[in-house]
């Protein structure tokens, strides 16, 4: 939410693909005990996808480069973002 509307101001054209990182670590218990003593928690899914939703992604996925789990979808999802986008056709010079 917080960069967001600077991304958007200047790279009005440019496709957002939200990736959730470090998919692996959601159910380790160092790591939730290590957020709960800062009041957290971890990320779900769900939480990920309203976010892609709300700030008008072209999608969301997770991964973890750990377990290697997830990371050829984001390249493969990023890549279709990428040639979706339209280019904006020159108008032609009109004399009238």
């Amino acid at each position: 939410e917080k960069w967001t509307p600077e991304v958007k101001h200047f790279c009005p054209n440019v496709p957002i693909v939200l990736v959730g990182n470090k998919k692996d670590l959601r159910n380790d218990n160092n790591t939730i005990r290590e957020l709960a003593k800062m009041k957290q928690e971890p990320v779900r899914s769900e939480q990920g996808r309203l976010m892609a939703e709300k700030i008008n992604a072209f999608g969301y996925l997770e991964c973890s480069a750990k377990t290697k789990e997830g990371v050829r979808e984001v390249f493969e999802m990023a890549t279709r973002a990428a040639l979706q986008v339209k280019k904006k056709k020159k108008k032609p010079c009109l004399i009238v």
